[in-house]
C-alpha cells in the first residue's frame, strides 16, 4: 500500500519531524524551508521499499564543518529505520536557474561508505568546501513545484523556479536510459520508471512510480498486462514472489523504448 504523508503511520511521521529537527539545530538560523518529494509527497510512499526524499534550502552557502556535522547525522540517523535521499541548495543556487544545478551538500546511503572514510580518518576527499552540481535535481524540483510538501518553512512557490520542460526531461532521460540497459537485474524500479517516463512524455503527467505502473495496466497492450501486474504487485508489496522472464521484460522495455523514441523527435 502506498502513503502519503497525511495518511502515514506515526512512526514515518515522527521521523520526519525529528529529520526536520536535526538539520535545523545544525543549520540554525540559515534554515528556509525543508520540503517532501518522491513518493511520500506523491501517495506512494512504502515504509518497506521507499526512501525519504528531501531538499533542504538555506540562505547562504554552506561552510565544511556543517557538511561534515550532517554527514554524521545522517550516517546515524539514516535506515533507522527509513533510508534518506536529502539535497541542501542556498536561495542564491536557485536565483539564476542553472542546469545541471549546483547544490552544497548531498547524502543518500549510496555516500554512505565515502563519508564514514572522511570522517574516521579525518580526511576532506568527499566533504570539503567544493560545490558540485546534479542533473538529478532539476527533476527534484519539477515534481516539488507539482508535487511536494513544505514541512517547515517559506511555501515551495516562493522558494524553487520553474524548471524548464527540456531540463526536466533531460533530467529524467538520464536515468531512463540506465533502466532501459538494467531492467533484467532490477525489474521493479526500472520497469516502472520507464513508464513514468514514457507516461511524461506522453500526457505531461508528473508521478510517482506507483501511479505510472497503474496507468501503464490501463492503457498498455494486453500482452504486457501480465508483466505490469507482477510489477505492480510486488512494488507494492503484495502477497506473492513474482519471477520476471527475460523475454517479458525485453518486450515491455522495447515497446516502451520505441514509443518515447517516437515522442523525442
Amino acid at each position: 500500500m502506498g502513503y502519503d504523508l497525511s495518511a502515514c503511520p506515526s512512526d514515518v511521521k515522527d521521523f520526519i519531524i525529528n529529520l526536520q529537527k536535526g538539520i535545523s539545530e545544525i543549520v540554525n538560523d540559515r534554515f528556509v524551508g525543508f520540503y517532501l518529494h518522491g513518493s511520500l509527497a506523491m501517495g506512494g510512499f512504502n515504509p518497506k521499499s521507499s526512501d525519504i526524499d528531501v531538499l533542504v534550502i538555506t540562505n547562504e552557502s554552506m561552510k565544511v564543518e556543517d557538511k561534515r556535522n550532517l554527514a554524521q547525522f545522517f550516517l546515524n540517523y539514516s535506515n533507522s529505520p527509513y533510508p534518506i535521499e536529502i539535497s541542501f541548495l542556498n536561495t542564491e543556487q536557485l536565483k539564476d536557474w542553472k542546469h545541471p544545478c549546483p547544490f552544497d551538500f548531498h547524502y543518500s546511503d549510496f555516500w554512505r561508505k565515502r563519508y564514514e572514510n572522511d570522517l574516521l580518518r579525518g580526511t576532506y576527499t568527499f566533504l570539503n568546501d567544493e560545490v558540485n552540481t546534479d542533473t538529478d535535481l532539476a527533476a527534484h524540483i519539477t515534481i516539488t513545484n507539482h508535487r511536494g510538501i513544505c514541512v517547515e518553512g517559506e511555501p515551495i512557490d516562493e522558494v524553487f523556479p520553474s524548471i524548464p520542460k527540456l531540463d526536466y526531461i533531460s533530467s529524467i532521460l538520464g536515468d531512463y536510459q540506465e533502466c532501459l540497459g538494467n531492467i533484467e537485474e532490477d525489474p521493479i524500479y526500472c520497469s516502472l520508471n520507464l513508464i513514468r517516463v514514457f507516461w511524461y512524455l506522453k500526457e505531461g503527467a508528473i508521478s510517482s512510480k506507483q501511479e505510472a505502473g497503474n496507468w501503464g495496466l490501463q492503457t498498455f497492450p494486453q500482452e504486457l498486462s501480465i508483466t505490469i501486474r507482477k510489477v505492480v504487485n510486488s512494488y507494492a508489496n503484495k502477497t506473492g514472489t513474482y519471477f520476471f522472464d527475460k523475454g517479458e521484460l525485453i518486450l515491455l522495455r522495447n515497446y516502451i523504448s520505441e514509443k518515447v523514441q517516437k515522442l523525442l523527435h
